[in-house]
């Protein structure tokens, strides 16, 4: 599979949208990035520019940015995605835009390309009746920064023909990429479902007065986040023991938050109008500068992080015991 014969469409440049483009570009696609909206057009270019340019700094390519920037067409002209073997869409959470797009793409491409959204919320299996052709249709579900974490959901709807998922779980390797292939679509799912799982909790342990916030996020840091870039939650209950989380189990569930309500404590900071580190208004207080300065050192520690993952891939216990077997091959 050569990716530079793989021409590759991005429909919406917003923050996802540029490091999505970024992550193609470094796996060799040629990538036809649309702007829906005149206003990504301002920004796109130096988005992508500056995710090269980091890339190279860290050492993730081995060339200057130019040397992919000159695979890149930024455009507002849909028909320029004609040649596309497969295009991603990457708007707003708002299924009428979404429709809205699909027919424009769909009116381009042939009718064997493949066609991803990268919606979290809104069911593969509900998008796909939007569209022409809904045995081409997948989700395609990635986190920011798209172009430094090994993360990828493929995710099949009710009509997907599996043949194109599994075609896209061989591809994304390509990108650098630990895919998960979903192959039953499920509201939220599989690494959504378990992250609000814990969202959930969380709050409901600062609401009901256990934990301050930042007593929270400490928790996670030095416990989930010391082991999670390793493995995962079944590899971690093996290597720690199975019979105690039975034991646990059994009774700390039922104590669990499940409630069906968004809780108050999310809700307050929505309806004030908080976003974050957006503008400044989050679960958090943030001083002048401090929010900018949060957002600098995420993405310092992105590139740090990826440098220590790629160095225990998810078959790094099965090269070993190659290497340690065959210790001539």
């Amino acid at each position: 599979m050569n990716t530079n014969e793989i021409p590759v469409g991005i429909v919406g440049l917003g923050l996802m949208g540029c490091s999505i483009v970024s992550c193609l570009l470094i796996a060799g696609h040629p990538v036809i990035a649309i702007a829906p909206i005149s206003a990504d057009l301002q920004h796109a270019e130096k988005r992508i520019r500056e995710h090269l340019e980091n890339s190279a700094e860290k050492g993730i390519i081995p060339n200057d940015p130019e040397f992919y920037l000159k695979n890149l067409i930024i455009t507002e002209d849909y028909a320029i995605l004609k040649p596309c073997r497969l295009v991603n869409e990457c708007t707003i959470e708002n299924i009428d835009i979404k429709e809205s797009v699909y027919k424009k793409i769909e009116k381009v491409i042939s009718a064997d390309a493949l066609l991803t959204s990268n919606t979290s919320a809104i069911p593969i299996s509900k998008l796909q009746k939007l569209t022409s052709y809904p045995e081409r249709f997948l989700g395609l579900h990635w986190t920011e920064p798209a172009h430094t974490t090994r993360f990828l959901e493929i995710i099949c709807g009710d009509e997907t023909d599996l043949k194109n998922g599994e075609y896209l779980y061989e591809l994304s390797h390509l990108w650098g990429k630990e895919p998960i292939l979903v192959r039953k679509d499920i509201a939220g799912f599989i690494t959504n479902r378990l992250m609000y799982a814990m969202y959930r909790e969380a709050i409901s342990l600062v609401e009901n007065g256990y934990a301050t916030i930042e007593d929270i996020d400490r928790s996670c840091r030095n416990n989930a986040g010391y082991f999670m870039t390793f493995v995962g939650v079944f590899r971690w209950m093996d290597l720690t023991g199975v019979p105690a989380y039975h034991t646990v189990m059994k009774n700390l569930l039922p104590t669990l938050n499940n409630s069906t309500e968004v809780p108050e404590l999310i809700d307050k900071v929505v309806r004030e109008g908080g976003r974050g580190v957006a503008n400044s208004h989050g679960f958090y207080e943030y001083e002048p500068g401090e929010a900018e300065m949060w957002e600098e050192t995420f993405k310092e520690f992105t590139y740090q992080i990826r440098e220590l993952a790629l160095k225990y891939p998810a078959d790094i216990v099965k090269k070993r015991l190659h290497e340690k077997n065959n210790p001539n091959s």
